[in-house]
């Protein structure tokens, strides 16, 4: 007992309905490498900035993985920040104060 669908049973709102062919979703590089950070876009810079004539493929990903992780570890301390004054939203002297805080952050930045 195979239930099939007659042409008569699909709904017209249906992409089967409409003989409209379904395209695969797009799968970007940031989705592969698992960053929010887009690796497409880093690539792009890598290559206008004449860094070097030629860029490898994990070149952008590591570079939009450093970039996440900075970037979050940075936040992370300045919400404590603001959490020690008692603020809601994150200001730029948190972020100042949570960098110098920080001994390697000050030395990087």
């Amino acid at each position: 007992n195979h239930f099939t669908l007659k042409p008569t049973d699909q709904e017209p709102d249906t992409p089967l309905a409409r003989n409209v062919d379904l395209k695969p979703e797009k799968i970007t590089n940031s989705t592969k490498a698992g960053t929010k950070f887009p690796v497409g876009r880093i690539a792009k810079f890598c290559k206008q900035g004449k860094y070097s004539e030629r860029i490898g493929a994990g070149t952008p990903v590591y570079m939009a993985a450093v970039l996440e992780y900075l970037t979050a570890e940075i936040i992370e301390l300045a919400a404590n920040k603001s959490r020690d004054e008692n603020k809601n939203k994150i200001t730029p002297r948190h972020l100042m104060l949570a960098i110098r805080s920080d001994a390697e952050l000050a030395k990087l930045f």
